[in-house]
């Protein structure tokens, strides 16, 4: 039996009085938020920096958390259970030094299951004191889905509840403009707000709803576009979590554990500050006229440095993204890649891309995440074309050559992918002779196992070689242009592989 068994729910009584008192204090204030999502993401994000915000004074509201799925019920329900409180873990790098904080996180003061409360939930929407929605119902949440709305009834989809929401809320208040709300989308989609915007106007078209109302969301309801970033891991292992309710004394079924960083930029006035006091608070939370310029930043250093790293480390049998960034000649490596390359390539300095390369990298030996290089080699094809082509062909057109360290990680690419078909699917061959399995688009795997099929580097020779990176880079397919057009890209990338071709054992 294990520990956790032994000891009581994490609940309200079983605080001390002091923390009775404050955490009754934070969830008896006014509903502000409407949060559509009861995962790990939220909690570990958006609800903690809320809490942050509270516990300095700032923010004055509570959050009503619902479900974005009928899926979702068991996870509300446990919020529900521990009167909407959560121990918090922070852990990781800051500045170098391990870091490790615990609390108590306390900003639910309604849990609503809109599949079995409708009119419950609906009701919120009337609540004078609300302002903002955050959501985060993933990428497949948001988008719109043609469905029809039966007064009574739940609706299915995020955006169509929302509509139905929205609705109540305009009809509540007679169209009132200082009624609208600030929807706050984290859904890792580029421009999640307008894509919300745009749902919610399609689905008051299908529920009937009249043109008053829908200019009432195009003027007096702010949909904000988002880009979120930070690592949540959620609940710790079984054994760790048996240690920790040994120590506290107490069983928490929602202990969610986050690396330190955090970063939210919202494309909106930084006057919303007063209303939602993030920044105020000392997070490091943005209001920017435009995301586009740091949503370049993440996708070329660090989803770009992801993949960079990917090919090669599991070529040469590396397994994690930590243990990569620990091994010096790799570290080194990706230093060098992503300051002397990439940031020159972008010329963005206004946004301070060095010092966060470092924090980057400092992500990068979180010694509390394993972050598995095969998993961010999922789809590694479409991923290289975005996150580090395009800095690959800037920093040749403003440097005149191309960067020797793009390239290798670009010959790595090319070289893991020389798709094997066997029955259980494309695997890759690495150095050492042993294969992995390969993940990524059907069609794709198929056009690169074409291109290397019947290659053996031991009886090809260079001609052979350089007829097949040819054929690779010429494939629209691939690219969506023929790079064998460009000047010199040929020769580099034959010339790396060459190099890993010396390497197989």
């Amino acid at each position: 039996m294990s520990a956790s068994t032994k000891r009581p729910r994490l609940k309200m009584h079983l605080l001390g009085n002091d923390s009775q008192r404050k955490c009754k204090e934070m969830i008896e204030r006014p509903v502000k938020v409407l949060q559509i999502g009861e995962g790990n993401f939220l909690r570990g994000f958006a609800d903690w920096m809320l809490h942050e915000s509270a516990r300095q004074g700032k923010f004055h509201g509570s959050v009503a958390v619902t479900q974005p799925r009928p899926g979702g019920k068991a996870k509300l329900e446990q919020i529900r259970d521990q009167d909407g409180l959560y121990t918090m873990i922070t852990r990781g790098l800051s500045e170098g030094k391990r870091v490790e904080r615990t609390e108590m996180v306390s900003v639910f003061s309604q849990f609503i299951n809109p599949y079995e409360e409708w009119q419950t939930f609906l009701e919120l929407a009337e609540l004078p004191s609300l302002e903002f929605v955050i959501s985060n119902t993933t990428e497949s949440g948001l988008k719109y889905i043609q469905s029809d709305y039966i007064p009574g009834e739940p609706v299915q989809s995020f955006p169509g509840k929302l509509t139905v929401f929205l609705h109540q809320r305009y009809v509540r208040f007679a169209g009132d403009p200082s009624r609208g709300l600030i929807h706050l989308p984290c859904e890792l989609l580029e421009g999640n707000g307008d894509v919300l915007r745009e749902c919610v106007l399609r689905h008051s078209e299908d529920f009937g709803f009249s043109d008053s109302f829908r200019s009432w969301i195009e003027h007096h309801n702010q949909f904000l576009n988002n880009l979120v970033d930070r690592i949540v891991t959620g609940a710790p292992t079984q054994e760790e979590a048996d240690a920790l309710t040994e120590r506290w004394g107490y069983e928490d079924q929602l202990i969610n554990t986050a690396e330190p960083y955090h970063f939210w930029a919202i494309q909106g006035e930084e006057s919303l500050d007063k209303r939602l006091p993030l920044k105020q608070a000392g997070l490091n939370v943005h209001w920017v006229k435009d995301l586009k310029p740091y949503q370049l930043r993440k996708v070329r250093i660090l989803n770009g440095s992801h993949t960079l790293m990917s090919s090669l480390g599991l070529l040469r049998g590396k397994q994690h993204v930590r243990e990569t960034m620990e091994d010096p000649q790799f570290s080194s490596w990706i230093r060098q890649a992503v300051l002397e390359e990439i940031v020159p390539a972008m010329d963005m300095p206004e946004l301070g891309l060095e010092p966060y390369a470092e924090e980057v990298f400092e992500r990068f030996l979180n010694p509390y995440i394993d972050h598995k290089l095969q998993d961010i080699a999922l789809n590694t094809a479409g991923k290289f074309k975005v996150r580090v082509l395009p800095t690959l062909l800037a920093y040749e057109q403003s440097q005149g050559s191309w960067p020797e360290r793009l390239i290798q990680g670009f010959a790595g690419f090319l070289y893991l992918y020389r798709p094997l078909q066997t029955q259980e699917g494309y695997r890759a061959q690495l150095l050492s002779g042993e294969t992995i399995p390969l993940r990524d688009d059907p069609d794709v795997l198929a056009a690169l196992a074409t291109h290397w099929e019947g290659y053996d580097h031991l009886t090809s020779g260079t001609a052979e070689l350089e007829k097949r990176v040819a054929a690779l880079l010429s494939d629209e397919v691939i690219w969506g242009e023929n790079l064998d057009a460009k000047e010199g890209l040929r020769a580099a990338l034959v010339h790396e592989i060459s190099k890993l071709e010396g390497e197989v054992k």
